[in-house]
């Protein structure tokens, strides 16, 4: 092990307070006390409770209330996708400041009472008029220690809940004026008559409808949840559209390209009725409904699954794999990374949670705290691409290109193996480089040990892809189904111990067997039964066949009862967030009693705060993609996307290259300081097609997309994910987001294998492509294909071994290491080896598009080519890791790397 300890007395663990402090520091987000505190939570369940509901029964759905009756609803798509941003904006309102008192405004205002205390005196009326209108702009407005809600907050929480009663109070007449325009609607006067005393004077009021005033006013609250989530840069660009939507029939049609972008004339009404009352395009489109139906959903299973524990678990399990191995630390923290990939799609949170553990080890090991930095947000931000779970935009994908989910994660596979395979390639390069071993000073209890210990996380991750892949059901009920049998688990595992295993098993057979009997009998379940229903009575098989998907409801209720009756039950499996232990005995506190200790209790507080912790991740997600999709919708209602198309092919002068290359700046620039999933609505929304147009398969387009948008997390001059690694890993944080980008190289060639080489992701043309619309001549390959060896061989098989190859060279060209030192000319023809391996059309089309453009046509079999150039790339890589293990080999094994060959 290196002597070359970076270690002092920053390296401790960061705690978990303090890793939520730093989240919440880099995403501006309140620490709320008392009844505010309250508030978030209790609307954060009611938000997770309304998307269980749905996930559950769909839009029609029964609020049960005991003693009282049962409430029916029925709810249209529009409303659904209403009430779910409008909870989203009332957190966000709640959850983040408006401003903190360092904007511009502020500032003037500070300024000008300086200015006049200079000039006038402090004591001047002047002065205090000034410092007056000071006070009152802080009073409504400012939040400097982010622990207050403002004047502000409050009006904004109102008008977005006013939203929603009018979607769902007045929905007939809001169906009325999608046929009529927003004119026809009713005023305000019309709708609260009221306030015809007060307002009816007003000649604005009485001039434009309600409709259009709150839906005015609904998107003007997006955009303001927008600048405190997602900063003013985003917000920027969505009004930016809003404004071209209104505006943009001023550009002439006539000027050179940009005339290209000439719109035909919209009024407000017009634009405000796309943008508001629409769920083809529009705040409530496509990304909105994606949200309602699969990302919330998904989100909550995240954090059902953080709450139970598994994360920390995840973070033990790869220390058990590789904490003591060379490089261990860091080859353990792109395992935690991708593990927690399956929890969280937030590159920050997992950087954060994973790296308080991860990070201080990899800097105790011998890793500068830069490159420990760099490793983290690294593999952080690769849990967005990595399969099953993937971030919210994989879930768009599913929607935007009709496409299964199922396909999705077959799809997404390959590249994401070759990511974290190329990052643990580099770790374990600086390890040779460095001389790092292990940390031996960490307990970590063997892979069996641990996997016997908490073999149960995984069995939801199984489920879940056993419901998308082996019962082909939707995304939604997949994971509703999921998430109800992880809840289940828990539960009968927080019951669970040798003095009540007779008794919780018993009264798992008690009442699954009494609502068999019950349908056999009276053909109905026990409830039913007890409630006076009934009648003839099933089969026994059919019975069982009603029963048995119920196992999960009747674990859940024997856990209950085993715990109601064993208070002091003690699970010996089960080790569950801490956050839940905390919560549990806060309350226990606030409530006079000792209600930590009760297991009953404890398990409750894990469901609840999963509620209230999925609905707080979810927040920003919301917002996003409830901005986002203006940007398509201002796309749609204008008519601009023929025209665009036309313009990015004409500026590529039709190199497939060109677009590619505008393609990923434009996703790394968008992307800087931007969630994932906005990048991509945005780029799909405009890039998207001219890729198609290209002949790049449309699956293979939006998963570059997605790519170049992920890496975006971890690019300089921003790098949200590497800064969040610096701020624990107590680094410089542009050094630490240069390495990391280094390190995530290969995702940056990877797309561009996968699109230029469609067999990488498992994509083949059909065999009567040249009759289809150019989205749809391609599909996903099966059995029969794999089992064609003259296509397998030489358009999958080649080309995924090429990407694997090329990245241990990228290894090399980047680290400078292999067996030993490479020189600045091997680290050239290991970058050559690489490319040829990885990407080779990428080098030949190149070529042939600057042929093209001097007049030159060049007509080559392409699969030849390819394949000889990949063949070239093996030479190369493989004469150059000879040369260079002779090296070592000549120095006795005492240069760099000592005297272990670089194997992982």
């Amino acid at each position: 092990m290196s002597t070359n300890n970076h270690a002092d007395g920053d390296e401790e663990q960061l705690s978990r307070e303090e890793a939520d402090e730093l989240i919440d520091e880099i995403e501006r987000r309140r620490s709320l006390k008392g009844l505010a505190a309250l508030a978030v939570s209790a609307i954060g369940i009611l938000f997770s409770l309304f998307q269980l509901a749905l996930a559950s029964q769909s839009f029609y759905f029964t609020i049960p209330l005991p003693l009282v009756a049962d409430i029916e609803v029925g709810l249209q798509l529009l409303q659904a996708n209403a009430i779910h941003v409008a909870f989203a904006l009332v957190l966000t309102f709640l959850m983040f400041p408006a401003t903190m008192g360092d904007g511009a405004i502020s500032e003037r205002l500070g300024a000008a009472v300086d200015d006049a205390t200079a000039r006038l005196g402090e004591n001047n009326p002047a002065t205090r008029v000034v410092d007056g209108v000071r006070g009152a702009f802080r009073w409504a407005f400012v939040d400097p220690d982010r622990s207050r809600v403002t004047p502000f907050d409050v009006v904004c929480m109102g008008f977005a809940a006013l939203t929603a009663v009018y979607f769902l109070t007045e929905f007939a007449e809001i169906q009325r004026m999608r046929a009529f325009g927003l004119d026809a609607g009713r005023t305000v006067t019309g709708v609260y008559p009221f306030l015809e005393p007060v307002l009816g004077g007003l000649p604005f009021v009485t001039e434009y409808s309600y409709a259009l005033l709150l839906g005015a006013t609904g998107i003007l609250l997006v955009l303001e949840a927008t600048r405190r989530t997602l900063g003013l840069p985003l917000m920027l660009i969505v009004a930016t559209f809003i404004v071209y939507a209104r505006w943009g029939f001023l550009i002439s049609g006539d000027t050179p390209f940009l005339g290209l972008l000439a719109i035909p004339p919209l009024d407000w009404p017009d634009i405000v009725q796309n943008l508001w009352y629409n769920t083809e395009n529009g705040v409530f489109g496509v990304p909105v409904t994606v949200s309602v139906s699969f990302i919330y959903i998904f989100i909550l299973f995240g954090a059902f699954l953080e709450m139970s524990g598994a994360g920390q678990w995840f973070i033990d399990l790869a220390y058990a794999a590789t904490g003591k191995r060379k490089g261990g630390p860091a080859k353990a923290s792109i395992l935690a990374s991708g593990f927690m990939g399956t929890i969280s799609g937030s590159s920050i949170a997992n950087t954060v949670t994973t790296g308080a553990f991860t990070i201080p080890l990899m800097k105790r090991s011998g890793y500068s705290p830069e490159f420990s930095g760099a490793v983290e947000s690294s593999a952080s931000s690769g849990g967005q691409i990595l399969p099953p779970v993937m971030g919210a935009a994989a879930f768009l994908m599913v929607q935007y290109t009709a496409t299964p989910f199922r396909d999705i994660i077959l799809l997404a596979t390959v590249p994401a193996v070759v990511f974290f395979f190329g990052v643990w390639v580099m770790v374990h390069l600086k390890a040779v480089q460095e001389d790092i071993g292990g940390v031996d000073d960490v307990e970590t209890a063997s892979m069996r040990e641990h996997l016997t210990r908490g073999w149960f996380y995984l069995v939801p991750i199984f489920l879940l892809l056993y419901y998308l892949i082996i019962e082909r059901l939707s995304v939604s009920r997949s994971a509703w189904f999921t998430l109800v049998a992880l809840v289940a688990l828990i539960t009968f595992l927080a019951a669970y111990s040798e003095r009540t295993r007779a008794f919780l098993v018993g009264s798992f057979a008690v009442i699954m067997g009494a609502d068999l009997l019950s349908f056999v009998v009276a053909g109905v379940p026990v409830t039913g039964l007890l409630g006076g229903a009934g009648g003839a009575g099933i089969p026994v098989g059919e019975a069982a066949g009603i029963v048995a998907p119920r196992a999960s409801w009747y674990a859940m209720l024997a856990g209950v009862v085993t715990m109601a009756v064993y208070s002091d039950v003690q699970s010996k499996l089960l080790d569950l967030n801490p956050t839940v232990q905390n919560t549990a005995e806060a309350a226990g506190d606030r409530a006079g009693r000792d209600l930590g200790q009760n297991q009953l209790f404890r398990t409750g507080t894990f469901v609840v705060k999963s509620m209230d912790e999925g609905a707080r991740t979810a927040v920003p997600v919301v917002i996003a993609v409830a901005a986002a999709g203006i940007i398509p919708g201002v796309i749609s209602v204008s008519g601009l996307g023929p025209n665009l198309t036309s313009l990015l092919l004409a500026l590529s002068g039709g190199s497939i290259v060109v677009m590619l290359l505008v393609t990923a700046v434009a996703s790394i620039i968008l992307g800087m300081g931007m969630p994932t999933t906005v990048t991509y609505i945005i780029l799909i929304s405009m890039l998207a097609t001219p890729l198609v147009e290209f002949g790049i398969p449309l699956l293979a387009a939006h998963l570059f997309i997605l790519y170049f948008g992920v890496i975006a997390d971890i690019t300089p001059p921003v790098a949200v994910a590497a800064y969040a690694a610096s701020g624990v890993a107590k680094s410089d944080p542009f050094e630490t987001g240069v390495k990391a980008f280094s390190l995530s190289l290969n995702k940056a060639i990877v797309p561009f294998a996968f699109v230029l080489a469609p067999g990488i992701v498992l994509l083949r043309e059909k065999a009567n492509a040249a009759d289809l619309p150019l989205r749809e001549r391609y599909r996903m390959v099966n059995f029969s294909d794999l089992a064609d060896l003259t296509y397998s061989v030489p358009e999958i098989l080649v080309p995924i071994a090429g990407v694997f190859l090329g990245v241990i060279a990228l290894g090399a060209t980047v680290i400078g290491t292999l067996y030993t030192d490479v020189n600045r000319a091997e680290r050239t023809g290991f970058a050559l080896s690489s490319l040829l391996l990885m990407a080779p059309a990428l080098l030949s089309t190149s070529v042939f598009d600057l042929l093209g453009f001097v007049g030159v046509t060049v007509s080559v079999n392409a699969l030849l080519l390819d394949l000889t150039m990949r063949g070239a790339g093996l030479v190369l890589f493989a004469a150059l890791a000879l040369k260079n293990k002779r090296e070592l080999g000549s120095t006795g094994g005492s240069g760099t790397g000592a005297d272990q060959p670089a194997s992982a």
